[in-house]
């Protein structure tokens, strides 16, 4: 009796405590947008999972970046290394990844992912939340699929990535349209075009491209704008 009121203590315990984190959830300071919560490694079977494919077209979306052998890329919030694997053969055994990720977890199952398959292009990257831990000035392109909007610390973090690209790179965001309530995802991970367009073009980024071709997410291209790195 006594461990089961100690259990139900905890439980009680762990429910006010998300009750509690729920209400104070951080918004992002320009546009009032609620910061979503960063996905546990425990999650990355659902990144992996069969039908993702045929739901969000992520083969598609590599299609449309238009990657070069040979370019210098970065996929940043890495997770299981989905994406990851796909950036490594578009670029070819001439180009590099970066798999940037804040989980040691996660990169543990990039490791993998990319022994299995033979990828020797891929260089896992511990970052923080605050620092993806990124050359500067090294990177043609770099990636964040559904990741933007769970990034701690957005202004900080778009600064280290502004330093890492190329004067002609491009960071592009992939996010689910909350634009369409028939997209079926929680609306603290969704995006709009007008928010991501905000909140970028304020830490020196324009957009460039805003790409409506795939079936629940918006394909964002910002490049670097006129304004000097902070």
């Amino acid at each position: 009796m006594r461990r089961a009121a100690i259990a139900g203590s905890v439980t009680c315990a762990l429910v006010a405590l998300q009750v509690v984190l729920a209400a104070r959830q951080a918004v992002h300071p320009l546009t009032g947008r609620p910061i979503a919560q960063v996905m546990s490694h425990l999650g990355a079977g659902w990144l992996d999972r069969p039908e993702r494919e045929g739901e969000e077209a992520p083969s598609k979306a590599i299609e449309l970046l238009g990657l070069k052998p040979g370019s210098v890329v970065a996929d940043v919030g890495a997770g299981s290394g989905y994406m990851s694997e796909k950036l490594s053969r578009a670029v070819g055994p001439s180009g590099r990844v970066y798999a940037v990720d804040i989980q040691p977890e996660m990169l543990a199952l990039i490791d993998a992912r990319a022994k299995k398959e033979g990828l020797g292009n891929i260089i896992t990257l511990l970052g923080e939340p605050d620092d993806p831990k990124l050359p500067d000035g090294r990177l043609d392109l770099e990636l964040m699929v559904d990741v933007y909007h769970e990034l701690q610390h957005p202004q900080i973090v778009l600064r280290h990535l502004r330093r890492a690209l190329r004067p002609d790179g491009r960071l592009v965001l992939l996010e689910y349209r909350k634009e369409d309530p028939a997209v079926p995802i929680r609306e603290d991970h969704k995006m709009t075009v007008a928010d991501a367009k905000a909140e970028l073009e304020a830490e020196g980024f324009q957009l460039a491209d805003a790409n409506e071709m795939l079936p629940r997410q918006h394909l964002l291209v910002f490049t670097r704008s006129a304004a000097p790195d902070r």
